[in-house]
């Protein structure tokens, strides 16, 4: 079990600036005299000093801060090792189902005579209610609240939730909606860079349940997104499982060309790290190109990390991230300590002192005056086009066979042009017309740059005499309040106003598919006519379907861009030859016309953005707005669970639990529910999207006097564990070999032969007392990590799952709800050794966890005599524990109840 810490003996003071106290404590890597850290990717670093600050001897080992410090040798052998970050942040969505798991807890600890108080995360919390705005309303001054209106229409009942959560744990912050996108409040107030708790500093680090968390690495913080039980297991105190990464160094030169963006720049990066190959890799940028870069641009690159494939793009921090803290009103005492602290740890860069060569896994290196300006699409975020050639690359799509770069459009049919009639006006659309512009997302809604550039194109624009056309659904969604206020005070917001780009809401709107309703008449062109209709965003996805059901075409581009491409209506142009429009003196109005220089967009950000906005703003977050204000909401530590409500419902998790562990336990003579082949991932098993009218979670919420209509997605009915756990393995499209090749949720139940739901296949094993397995081929539960492709599969009674092989997190997952993980030895499979999956399955493991060994030989047993050997997946101390006492949750309520003893 947990020891003291073997490092304190490299615990240090830190001293404030000229003698003037101290600021606190630290383990320092220097103390270490180690010479292998110097070479160490400033990424690295952070993992080191977390491993050290958190060394147990249990949790996290000696054996792993060696792994660590060699990190040369030892990344490309894809070893793991624990990791705890700082902190963890959540969204509405991801956030629901952790507070009804900490509720639960309560509620179990206060059962067992524990104080349940002391259920409350165990390092700081910060959710953040950006609720993805849904664009009802657009082009009108009053959207932001008419669409705030109806969002508290739509998730009252969420919020309300959420907002009880607030009041009954500590150590969570909450965020109200309508303050802003969770990755931009986290860039310009949450992020910390360096705590200092209880007089000990160490570097802030923060996995998030939203992938765009990388957002906050241009800020010099660790972070990525993860899964729902990760999170949960990270902000009870408990260590992440992460494979040691390589990092990929990107060496930046030079600085960016007149009127190019950092969105340009984004794109760029994107395309060369896709082709390069990042995936589960960290990516580090050095070089004098980054004091070219503002903070504002290195948090766009961070952003897209997702989309170029790597779980960071890091920027460690420097002179320019201490200007930024300082520009949204972090206090002086806090930019000293946190400068003081990284430079005294080896974790600050300074570009005017000479560098010391780092290695790095392999290098990229990119010039930025090499950069041009460009857009992404029609369907994928890497598919980079130089704006030069946007016209030849639209018409070669409309050419190409259909696929990521293709339409399949016939000659005869590419000049087609559909008539309408808008609001009494005759209108026509072509292919390639932009029906959506939208300033929006996380990746630049921060920079206030691109946003001032949009602007002063609108602005340009006006005083032309140019109008977008009244069809076009554009919007402007901006990451949070400031943006508001630099836009007023530059008075240029009345030109995006203008223009139609009026604000609709503070929070994800059309790059999470939120465009909401286009005009019906509008519509009607597109589908009668088949016109590749285009949507035109700044934002970080464009798959096929997501932006909006008839935007076939859907390109990110730079802020201003959007503003360009709304102006001229269409996709196909040429800027440099053809023009963007007619004057009001009847000229013709170019691209070159309206575009600003860098320096005219340096001097609006000069003047406008100021740390008075930023410190107004989040002083007055925490207020709230008078509807979440108004928002009626129990009291009391413990939820008072309402039984007939679909939102939110107490799960089963804790149900006669007792203070004794269950111990370990096998398998009896269990069914098989589902035989499975290889890669059946997240998505097949977590339950997500619409509600099928057919399905047991329909049945459910219609027994409970829930019309069709009201149904809305899995997503937002995350906090009831009754409606997601019919949804398990409701995928239209998953492949259960017991169906000989029809595809669909439905399972055969074997004693009877009956062709069911899953669901009801496993309702009728459990009111018969039968255990359950599953087996499964290859990368079992590869894709994203999602809390409920683990926690689904144990309220519908699965005790095992037998693979070939396990995604890394999925397996971690499994283990945190109870289900055991089994590995068929190299080179054999259900298949291969003549399972059919009609079997009854039999697994002994023995009753005292301490006599089972992680990665043990344990014989499955069938009662067709046939029997195989299989590896057990529990791979550390760890997770024996968590075995042993039924789970992840109920071992922190046990340690809880007897740390008090």
């Amino acid at each position: 079990m947990a020891t003291e810490n073997p490092f304190n003996s490299i615990l240090r003071t830190l001293e404030k600036p000229g003698g003037a106290g101290e600021f606190g404590k630290y383990f320092s890597l220097p103390a270490l005299n180690d010479p292998r850290i110097d070479r160490l990717p400033y990424s690295v670093r952070i993992l080191l000093e977390s491993a050290i600050r958190n060394c147990d001897e249990f949790q996290v080992k000696s054996n792993d801060i060696e792994k660590i410090i060699d990190w040369e040798n030892t990344s490309p052998k894809l070893v793991e090792i624990p990791f705890k970050p700082a902190r963890v942040l959540l969204q509405d969505f991801t956030g629901v189902p952790a507070v009804v798991d900490l509720a639960c807890m309560r509620d179990a600890m206060n059962k067992l005579g524990g104080d349940s108080n002391k259920i409350n995360p165990l390092v700081p919390v910060d959710l953040v209610i950006d609720h993805s705005v849904q664009v009802d309303v657009a082009r009108s001054e009053n959207a932001v609240q008419a669409n705030m209106e109806l969002e508290f229409q739509r998730n009252k009942e969420r919020f309300g939730f959420l907002k009880w959560g607030s009041n009954a744990f500590n150590n969570m912050l909450v965020v109200p909606p309508g303050s802003g996108i969770v990755h931009q409040v986290n860039l310009e107030y949450l992020g910390r860079v360096v705590f200092n708790t209880n007089g000990v500093l160490y570097p802030d680090s923060v996995v998030g349940t939203d992938s765009h968390t990388t957002m906050i690495d241009g800020l010099g913080v660790a972070g990525w997104g993860v899964g729902g039980i990760e999170a949960e297991a990270a902000m009870l105190g408990q260590p992440m499982s992460m494979v040691l990464p390589g990092v990929v160094g990107f060496k930046l030169l030079g600085k960016l060309r007149d009127g190019v963006t950092a969105t340009d720049l984004v794109l760029t990066v994107t395309q060369m790290l896709r082709k390069h190959g990042v995936v589960g890799k960290f990516v580090e940028f050095y070089g004098e190109g980054m004091s070219e870069l503002s903070l504002a641009d290195r948090a766009t690159i961070a952003n897209m990390s997702p989309e170029y494939g790597a779980t960071m793009g890091f920027f460690p921090v420097d002179h320019v991230t201490l200007q930024y803290l300082r520009l949204t009103g972090r206090s002086d005492e806090t930019v000293s300590m946190i400068e003081s602290y990284l430079r005294a740890n080896k974790m600050f860069v300074d570009y005017s002192e000479p560098q010391v060569e780092r290695v790095y896994s392999s290098y990229l290196e990119l010039n930025l005056e090499d950069v041009e300006p460009c857009v992404s699409g029609p369907k994928r975020p890497h598919d980079r086009v130089p704006l030069r050639e946007m016209k030849v690359d639209w018409h070669a799509c409309l050419n190409n066979k259909v696929g990521f770069k293709g339409f399949a459009v016939s000659k005869e049919s590419q000049n087609k042009v559909a008539e309408f009639t808008f609001q009494g006006t005759p209108a026509h659309l072509r292919h390639g017309d932009v029906v959506i512009a939208a300033i929006t997302s996380c990746t630049n809604t921060s920079n206030p740059s691109v946003m001032l550039g949009a602007a002063l194109v609108a602005k340009k624009a006006c005083e032309l005499g140019l109008q977008v056309k009244p069809w076009i659904k554009t919007s402007l969604a901006p990451g949070s309040g400031v943006v508001t206020k630099y836009l007023q005070r530059s008075g240029l917001q009345k030109y995006l106003n203008e223009l139609g780009f009026n604000i609709v809401g503070y929070g994800c709107t059309t790059c999470i598919g939120n465009s909401g309703d286009i005009n019906e008449a509008v519509a009607s062109a597109i589908t009668e006519n088949d016109i590749v209709a285009a949507a035109v965003l700044s934002g970080n996805r464009n798959f096929e379907g997501r932006v909006h059901p008839l935007t076939r075409a859907n390109y990110l581009a730079s802020p201003p861009l959007v503003v360009a491409y709304a102006l001229a209506g269409t996709v196909d142009i040429d800027f440099d030859t053809e023009p963007i429009g007619i004057g009001k003196d009847g000229t013709e109005i170019f691209f070159k016309d309206i575009w600003p220089s860098s320096e005219e967009i340096a001097n609006v950000v000069q003047s406008s953005v100021l740390p008075d906005m930023f410190r107004d703003t989040y002083n007055a977050i925490t207020q709230g707005n008078p509807m979440w204000n108004n928002l009626s909401v129990p009291t009391g530590t413990l939820y008072a669970w309402d039984p007939t409500s679909t939102y939110i419902h107490e799960p089963p998790y804790f149900r006669d639990m007792s203070m004794s562990p269950p111990g370990s336990h096998g398998v009896k003579d269990a069914y098989c529910l589902l035989n499975f082949g290889d890669s059946i991932t997240t998505d097949h098993i977590s339950p997500a999207g619409s509600i099928h009218k057919d399905s047991p979670a329909a049945r459910y919420l219609i027994e409970r006097g829930v019309d069709r209509r009201d149904f809305n997605s899995y997503g937002s009915r995350r906090g009831n564990d009754e409606v997601m756990a019919r949804g398990t393995f409701a995928n239209i499209r998953i492949v259960n070999k017991f169906l000989n090749g029809e595809v669909g949720p439905k399972t055969i139940h074997i004693p009877s032969g009956e062709k069911l739901s899953v669901f009801d296949v496993a309702e009728k094993y459990k009111s018969e007392g039968h255990d359950m397995i599953i087996l499964a081929g290859a990368e079992y539960g590869s894709g994203s990590s999602r809390d409920w492709a683990a926690k689904g599969p144990m309220l519908l009674g699965v005790k095992a799952v037998i693979a070939k092989s396990f995604e890394r997190i999925h397996r971690s997952n499994l283990v945190g709800m109870g289900i055991i993980p089994l590995c068929f030895k190299p080179g054999e499979d259900a298949d291969s050794l003549g399972l059919t999956g009609q079997e009854r399955y039999t697994i002994d493991l023995p009753s005292n966890v301490n006599e089972i060994r992680p990665g043990q030989d344990v014989t499955v047993v069938t009662d067709t005599g046939k029997s195989f050997v299989s590896t057990l997946r529990f791979d550390t101390e760890v997770e024996l524990a968590y075995f042993n006492h039924g789970g992840i949750l109920q071992y922190v309520i046990r340690n809880l109840i007897n740390a008090k003893h």
